[in-house]
Protein backbone atom coordinates (compact mmCIF):
# COMPACT_ATOMS: atom_id res chain seq x y z
CA UNK A 1 0.00 0.00 0.00
CA UNK A 2 1.61 3.60 -0.72
CA UNK A 3 1.34 6.81 1.30
CA UNK A 4 -1.26 9.08 0.58
CA UNK A 5 -0.60 12.01 -2.23
CA UNK A 6 -0.37 15.26 -0.54
CA UNK A 7 -3.32 17.60 -2.24
CA UNK A 8 -2.52 21.20 -3.85
CA UNK A 9 -2.44 23.40 -0.72
CA UNK A 10 -0.38 21.23 1.22
CA UNK A 11 2.69 22.45 3.36
CA UNK A 12 5.25 19.97 3.50
CA UNK A 13 8.88 20.23 5.10
CA UNK A 14 10.84 18.03 2.35
CA UNK A 15 13.87 16.79 4.06
CA UNK A 16 17.07 14.13 2.68
CA UNK A 17 14.90 11.25 4.33
CA UNK A 18 12.30 12.38 1.56
CA UNK A 19 14.90 12.48 -0.83
CA UNK A 20 18.24 12.53 -1.42
CA UNK A 21 18.91 15.84 -2.84
CA UNK A 22 17.96 17.80 -0.11
CA UNK A 23 20.70 17.95 2.39
CA UNK A 24 19.10 21.10 3.26
CA UNK A 25 15.52 20.84 4.41
CA UNK A 26 12.93 23.23 2.79
CA UNK A 27 9.54 24.06 3.45
CA UNK A 28 6.96 24.01 -0.09
CA UNK A 29 3.34 24.29 -0.54
CA UNK A 30 2.26 21.57 -2.88
CA UNK A 31 0.46 23.14 -6.20
CA UNK A 32 -0.34 19.75 -7.30
CA UNK A 33 1.36 15.96 -8.18
CA UNK A 34 2.65 15.96 -11.31
CA UNK A 35 1.94 12.67 -13.28
CA UNK A 36 5.07 11.53 -14.39
CA UNK A 37 6.69 8.28 -14.46
CA UNK A 38 8.87 7.55 -11.78
CA UNK A 39 10.00 4.69 -9.23
CA UNK A 40 7.40 2.26 -7.35
CA UNK A 41 7.01 4.48 -3.94
CA UNK A 42 7.80 7.79 -5.45
CA UNK A 43 6.31 10.77 -6.76
CA UNK A 44 6.93 14.50 -8.60
CA UNK A 45 5.44 17.45 -7.43
CA UNK A 46 5.12 20.69 -8.46
CA UNK A 47 5.47 23.28 -5.64
CA UNK A 48 6.58 26.85 -4.42
CA UNK A 49 9.14 26.85 -1.89
CA UNK A 50 8.65 28.93 1.11
CA UNK A 51 11.12 31.23 2.46
CA UNK A 52 11.26 31.82 6.70
CA UNK A 53 8.44 34.15 6.52
CA UNK A 54 6.22 31.78 4.72
CA UNK A 55 6.25 33.73 1.59
CA UNK A 56 6.58 31.45 -1.95
CA UNK A 57 10.31 32.33 -3.77
CA UNK A 58 10.74 29.98 -6.34
CA UNK A 59 8.64 27.34 -8.22
CA UNK A 60 9.99 23.84 -8.62
CA UNK A 61 9.46 20.35 -9.67
CA UNK A 62 10.93 17.84 -7.17
CA UNK A 63 11.08 14.09 -6.98
CA UNK A 64 10.01 12.37 -3.44
CA UNK A 65 8.93 9.82 -1.48
CA UNK A 66 5.39 11.06 -0.22
CA UNK A 67 5.36 8.51 2.66
CA UNK A 68 8.73 10.49 3.94
CA UNK A 69 7.35 14.21 3.75
CA UNK A 70 6.75 15.44 6.89
CA UNK A 71 3.32 17.58 6.75
CA UNK A 72 3.68 21.26 8.02
CA UNK A 73 0.39 23.39 10.22
CA UNK A 74 -0.39 26.05 7.71
CA UNK A 75 0.40 29.46 9.18
CA UNK A 76 -2.01 31.89 10.20
CA UNK A 77 -3.24 33.71 7.16
CA UNK A 78 -3.54 37.22 8.31
CA UNK A 79 -7.40 38.80 8.19
CA UNK A 80 -8.38 40.88 6.04
CA UNK A 81 -9.03 44.59 7.29
CA UNK A 82 -12.43 45.82 6.77
CA UNK A 83 -13.14 49.50 6.12
CA UNK A 84 -16.11 50.40 8.12
CA UNK A 85 -16.90 53.46 6.30
CA UNK A 86 -19.30 53.47 3.49
CA UNK A 87 -17.89 52.41 -0.24
CA UNK A 88 -17.95 55.69 -2.72
CA UNK A 89 -20.66 54.55 -4.33
CA UNK A 90 -23.08 54.16 -1.54
CA UNK A 91 -22.01 57.97 -0.68
CA UNK A 92 -24.99 60.47 -1.05
CA UNK A 93 -22.85 63.35 -2.59
CA UNK A 94 -23.17 66.28 -0.67
CA UNK A 95 -24.59 69.42 -1.88
CA UNK A 96 -22.71 72.52 -2.21
CA UNK A 97 -23.45 75.63 0.61
CA UNK A 98 -25.71 77.30 -1.93
CA UNK A 99 -28.03 74.14 -2.70
CA UNK A 100 -28.71 73.33 1.19
CA UNK A 101 -29.72 77.40 1.94
CA UNK A 102 -32.63 76.82 -1.18
CA UNK A 103 -33.64 73.30 0.25
CA UNK A 104 -34.27 74.45 3.79
CA UNK A 105 -35.67 77.87 2.69
CA UNK A 106 -39.52 77.79 2.96
CA UNK A 107 -41.28 77.78 -0.47
CA UNK A 108 -43.69 80.51 -1.26
CA UNK A 109 -46.10 79.70 -3.82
Amino acid sequence: MSAPLPKAGDLVYVTRAASVQFIKPISCRVIRVLDWITYDGWCWLDVYQLDAKGDAVVRRSISVQPAKLQSQQPAPTPRVRRDRRQSPSARRPRPLAGEQARSAAPIDF
